[in-house]
């Protein structure tokens, strides 16, 4: 199980990366609903992690605009288990998308510092 707490509003979950450099590296998330890929972050974390680009990808936002997105594949802890995930390098939070809760049972109750859970089926 991963667990996490609700923030101002926000459920969110610390994901461990694990780095190219073969070191490890957690960054605290908000559980988006609303994007249904695998993670954001920020270009300048991406640039830091050092993670390894893939691909631009035409991506279409909430306002109805369209925009080019780098794409970059990281190796994240998905409750104890390494996974490969693709991180869309964009936004000014790190986002945890719908892709990553299929199969999942996610809980959360917006009460502020209470617990959001995210269990296998």
């Amino acid at each position: 199980m991963i667990s996490g707490i609700v923030t101002d509003r926000h459920a969110i979950v610390a994901l461990t990366f694990l780095l190219p450099s073969g070191s490890t590296f957690p960054i605290e998330f908000v559980i988006d609903t609303g994007f249904t890929d695998y993670l954001c972050l920020p270009p300048e974390a991406v640039t830091l992690l050092g993670l390894p680009f893939l691909y631009d990808l035409p991506v279409n936002l909430a306002d109805n605009s369209e925009v080019l997105v780098a794409v970059h594949e990281a190796i994240i802890l998905w409750d104890g288990e390494e996974r490969e995930v693709r991180v869309f390098a964009t936004g000014r939070r790190p986002l945890i998308g719908t892709a990553l809760l299929d199969e999942q049972e996610l809980v959360i109750q917006f009460t502020e510092g209470v617990l959001v859970t995210i269990d296998e089926l």
